[in-house]
């Protein structure tokens, strides 16, 4: 083998992660050892989606090995990709761990740790492989520290990165100077159902993309999304201003240029998905459920809203939850009940108003679990994904797939907040979804930068 073919010990935490990590290694080659099949079939029952993907693995390594007749697999097994993935054929091949190394005592004092004795083969497979670079391969930072301080090459998994560096993801908002107008001399402005329109020549290397939010000069300026991209020429369409007394959704007002963004997004019925990245007090619920309320209930644009979100604790986990579903997830949606609170403060009708409208929205506003999405097909619905950054890029395929017919989806999320384990800024299905939908026409996003909560919370935000 030439010295340029690599061996990638891989650590059980990728498999976990992503079943078709055997398969994106190109032309090296991969190295199992024993105690990750061990710890893939501890891990294999249950229906979680680790559970899931650790039988996937399974099932991929039987496939190869029935395929090809392995009895002897000293040798290992080619790499062939399965039917249905769509990647490069793999030219590597895939080794088991055949006998155990001699024991490294300064690794494996007192018996054994899993990570203790991956890294253990790891050394002895240096210590014996003079052809190929060996680099043990993990989503664990501290496996990989560990790997540093006994000369072991390692690296993180980067093949589920959305995007190198988070400082590229689209923004959903841009801001041109005044010379924008100079620059194209031949516009041309109409009127049509209420809105303004505008067909801008498009210069040499622009970049516009479908809902994108443009703001064209300083101080008030003009602030329009892109209604449609052409080859030779993009159409405005200036946005509607729910940010003075004159228009409001749900009696919600815009605060800032960003959040009138947002609900024009929101409240347009072309566009099936939005996504709203924000921190902590930058309006997203807010605004989302009073856009849900004002075209379910006054506009009857969908029959109903369903709230959900993944249930990571920021705390200490509680225990088992009784009731239905509904009930379970009670403690989840204290996000939502705040903000329905302040969006039902009934103008008139004291206790007997308020009691009337949280009947109305109990009938009409639904929370449900993530866990029970499977097969489900949501008609004619407005779904709210809350907290979308602690979902995987697989369950964000999973849930948008869910909508049928004359749905809406919109995902909120921060970013800077993920809880689940082994996913980042750069592997959070949140930011897989803003990253793969911002060229479709009937998807928008935005990016909320100003927190309205309170100066208490901007200053915590900023300080702490």
């Amino acid at each position: 083998m030439g010295k340029n073919k690599r061996l990638y010990v891989v650590d059980t935490n990728v498999l976990m992660h992503d079943p078709t990590a055997l398969f994106r290694f190109e032309e090296h080659d991969i190295f199992i050892p024993m105690m990750v099949l061990e710890e893939l079939d501890a891990a294999k029952k249950g229906l979680s989606e680790v559970s899931r993907n650790v039988r996937q693995v399974s099932r991929f390594i039987g496939e190869m090995m029935s395929h090809q007749g392995a009895t002897d697999l000293a040798d290992g097994l080619e790499l062939q990709i399965p039917d249905g993935l769509d990647l490069p054929q793999s030219r590597g091949r895939l080794f088991f761990q055949t006998r155990m190394p001699e024991k490294h005592s300064n690794l494996l004092r007192d018996g054994s740790f899993a990570d203790n004795e991956i890294l253990s083969t790891a050394v002895s497979l240096k210590e014996s492989s003079e052809a190929q670079d060996v680099i043990l391969v993990s989503k664990d930072i501290n496996l990989r520290i560990k790997a540093a301080i006994v000369g072991v090459t390692a690296e993180d998994y980067f093949n589920d990165r959305a995007l190198d560096d988070l400082s590229l993801l689209y923004k959903g908002m841009e801001t041109r100077s005044q010379s924008f107008w100079d620059e194209r001399p031949d516009v041309d402005s109409w009127s049509e159902g209420g809105d303004t329109f505008y067909r801008v020549p498009r210069l040499e290397d622009e970049n516009w993309y479908p809902n994108q939010c443009i703001v064209i000069g300083e101080g008030e300026g003009v602030e329009a999304i892109v209604s449609s991209v052409h080859e030779n020429h993009v159409i405005l369409r200036l946005v509607s201003d729910y940010s003075n007394g004159k228009q409001s959704v749900w009696g919600i007002q815009a605060r800032n240029r960003e959040q009138n963004f947002a609900l024009n997004l929101l409240m347009n019925p072309d566009i099936d998905f939005v996504t709203l990245l924000g921190t902590a007090g930058t309006g997203k619920t807010l605004l989302t459920l009073a856009a849900g309320l004002a075209q379910t209930l006054d506009d009857s644009c969908y029959s109903e809203i369903i709230v959900t979100r993944a249930t990571v604790s920021i705390g200490e986990d509680i225990g088992y939850l009784p009731g239905t579903e509904e009930e379970k997830m009670t403690p989840w949606m204290g996000a939502l009940t705040d903000n329905l609170e302040v969006l039902t403060q009934p103008q008139e009708g004291g206790e007997w108003g308020r009691a009337a409208t949280n009947d109305l929205l109990a009938n009409r506003v639904k929370v449900r679990s993530l866990n029970f999405m499977r097969g489900r097909t949501f008609f004619n619905r407005y779904v709210i994904i809350d907290e979308a950054q602690n979902i995987t890029p697989k369950q964000m395929k999973a849930l948008l797939t869910r909508a049928g017919p004359g749905t809406k989806m919109v995902c909120l999320g921060n970013v800077e907040q993920i809880d689940t384990p082994y996913l980042t800024e750069t592997t959070s299905g949140l930011t897989y979804a803003v990253d793969r939908f911002q060229d479709w026409e009937h998807g928008g996003h935005i990016t909320l930068r100003r927190g309205e909560r309170s100066r208490l919370a901007d200053f915590a935000s900023e300080a702490l």
